[in-house]
Order: structure tokens, then C-alpha cells, then sequence
């Protein structure tokens, strides 16, 4: 060991001792007393290292954000990448921060590029090949609020105009023929109505079905699960959607959907489709989040679960309570809906009879 020592000391005096060479004569040390090398790595080593053992024990989408964080962060570094993984410092992780901020990416994404990276540091720490993780010392950037936009009243009747000459595929690819067509027109001319004039979100709306739908009683009503929070909503039918859903043909039984060439679909596809109906209405859009974070898709400020956001801007716009809408909206527990009374409704009514006709 001493002699190893020596020759470090003899190399570093005539000034030809390098970072790799003092790894080789620890690396011989280290031999001679535990018959075993110096593990090192390079940058690119250890973070391709890391993100193969992400690959075998996350989710795909969480081994590829992985992946591709480690390839853009190497291919930044350059020929940086080669050196060992100590030589890694807080500097070159903030530079790369900064180069993806100049690339127009939210403060929201780049905040999850440094936690994607600091993961890999802190495996590389936790095994003793760096002393300090170098993300710790990036502070985290103001993620600027990006809310969803509402849609205006011209904009839902454009939707609702758009569908008369919307074409559509077959759900597994394929012709449709005309009547399939025009039953797809319907129902999604149904649904949009539904989440206008009830406010749910796109999968309750489409898994309604008539038993859950009451057209006859003196206040019209609609009662179902929220499926995001089990909830039961109970809203009063406008007169409007009312008017429509009674130009539908009688079901054979309470049990059907209300809305079948929809219903058991996923609602990823759904919205996507929705997409189509929107871009066909020529209503314009806006990128509130992009595709750089991983996702591979952009976020726009209008989806379907803009009219949800409709629903209560108008109904606030319209002075109605913060309670009422809250109500409307599945802010109510399951045993405050069962027991609401008929004066109750009435108020519900009154707050619902506010929104226009589209």
C-alpha cells in the first residue's frame, strides 16, 4: 500500500498523475487487500446503469420518463459524460435546468426533471460513488398556476353544430355505415349537453343510464355515483336537456345506457375524440403544458372537462350560492343526497333554470 502510495506521490511531483491513474493504483491497492477492483463509473455509466434497473422494477412510463431524462441530460454534457461520477457538480445540473428553460418548458416540468435526476444521484450516493447529490442544491422553480379555460356559450352551440358534419370512425377501425353514425352524432351530442347542463365529468356522463335519469317527477332530477370519489351526485335536469332527452326512443329497460355507443368505453380514447369534435369546431387553443415532461402529448387550456368548469362559471356568473354549486357539483356526502327534501330540490331548480339554452 505504501509503495502504491510512493508511486502516486512520484507521478503527481513530475505533474503526469491524472484522475484515472490515482483510480488504478487505489484500484491496485484495494486488490492487494480485498482481491477485489475499484468499482468506478462514468456519468453516462451509472446514470444507463440506473435507468436499467428502473426498467425492471417501475412502470413502463416511469422507466421511460427515466430513460429519457438520462439521454437528454448526457447528450447536454457531452463529452462532460465520460467523466467519473464524482466529477458531477450542482453547476452542471442548474446549467441543463436552464438550457430546457430556454426551450420554452414549464417551471412544473423542469421542477421534475431535477426529481427524475436526483433519483439517480441519490442511488449513486446510497452506494458510496459520490459524496453529495448535486440536486440537492438546486432550489425548486415557481410553478406558475395554467388553468383550464371554459368554454363560452357560442362555443358549446359550435360544438353541438360541428357534430352535423363530423365524421367518425369505427371504435376498432373501419367504415361505419350511416345510421352508426348518426346513433355517435346523438350520443355525443347528448353527452356534451349532459356535462353542460349537470356539470359531471366525461366517464359519469357517459356510464349514465335511465334508471338514473327521473323526467316525470315534479322537479326532474339525475342521481348517480361519481366514479372518481364514489359519491352520490343528485342535480336537477334543465329544461333544455329535459327537452332533449325525451326526443330519445323508449329503452326496453331502466338498466340501459342512456348513451350506448359510448358507454364501457375508456375515457383516454373518449377525450381524444372529443379533441377531434373540438379542432372540427374551429375553436382555438392554447398549450397550458407541453410534451417535454414525458408525457409525449401536449396539455390544452379546453377538454371535456371544461364544461364541468363551464357549469359552475356560469352558475356563479349568475350569483347562485358557493353551497348550491357545491352541491351540484358532488360536494355533498352520500347521506346528505339521500335526504334531500323537496324544498331543496326546488332551490337546486332555481340555481339550474339560470344556464342558457343551447
Amino acid at each position: 500500500m505504501a509503495n502504491a502510495l510512493q508511486r502516486a506521490a512520484n507521478e503527481a511531483r513530475r505533474g503526469v498523475l491524472t484522475e484515472q491513474r490515482t483510480r488504478e493504483l487505489l484500484s491496485e491497492i484495494l486488490v492487494s487487500v480485498t482481491g477485489e477492483e475499484l468499482q468506478t463509473f462514468s456519468i453516462a455509466q451509472w446514470l444507463q446503469h440506473f435507468v436499467r434497473q428502473k426498467a425492471k422494477s417501475r412502470a413502463d412510463k416511469t422507466a421511460l420518463r427515466h430513460e429519457q431524462m438520462t439521454r437528454e441530460f448526457l447528450e447536454f454534457l457531452g463529452p462532460r459524460a465520460r467523466l467519473n461520477i464524482a466529477a458531477i457538480s450542482a453547476k452542471d445540473v442548474a446549467a441543463f435546468r436552464d438550457y430546457r428553460q430556454s426551450l420554452g418548458l414549464s417551471a412544473a416540468t423542469l421542477n421534475l426533471d431535477i426529481t427524475v435526476l436526483s433519483a439517480a444521484f441519490n442511488s449513486a450516493l446510497r452506494q458510496g460513488h459520490i459524496l453529495t447529490n448535486p440536486c440537492l442544491a438546486i432550489e425548486p422553480l415557481r410553478e406558475k398556476a395554467k388553468r383550464k379555460d371554459v368554454f363560452s356559450i357560442e362555443q358549446v352551440r359550435a360544438l353541438l353544430t360541428a357534430l352535423d358534419t363530423m365524421e367518425f370512425a369505427a371504435h376498432r377501425g373501419g367504415k361505419l355505415d350511416k345510421e352508426s353514425v348518426a346513433a355517435l352524432r346523438r350520443d355525443w351530442r347528448g353527452v356534451i349537453m349532459t356535462s353542460f347542463y349537470v356539470g359531471c365529468r366525461l366517464g359519469d356522463a357517459v356510464s349514465l343510464r335511465w334508471r338514473n335519469i327521473d323526467l316525470v317527477s315534479e322537479i326532474p332530477t339525475v342521481r348517480f355515483e361519481q366514479g372518481k370519489t364514489g359519491r352520490e351526485i343528485v342535480s336537477v335536469v334543465h329544461t333544455a336537456l329535459q327537452d332533449w332527452l325525451l326526443t330519445l326512443p323508449t329503452p326496453a329497460s331502466d338498466d340501459d345506457f342512456i348513451f350506448p355507443t359510448l358507454a364501457g368505453r375508456k375515457v383516454s380514447p373518449l377525450s381524444k375524440a372529443f379533441g377531434k369534435i373540438l379542432r372540427h369546431a374551429n375553436i382555438e387553443q392554447r398549450v397550458i403544458r407541453h410534451g417535454g415532461d414525458g408525457s409525449g402529448r401536449n396539455v390544452h387550456s379546453l377538454s371535456f372537462h371544461s364544461l364541468r368548469h363551464s357549469f359552475v362559471s356560469l352558475l356563479a356568473a349568475q350569483g347562485v350560492a358557493e353551497e348550491v354549486r357545491m352541491k351540484l357539483t358532488g360536494h355533498v356526502t352520500r347521506e346528505q343526497a339521500q335526504h334531500y327534501t323537496h324544498h331543496q330540490l326546488e332551490a337546486l331548480q332555481t340555481a339550474v333554470a339560470l344556464l342558457p339554452k343551447l
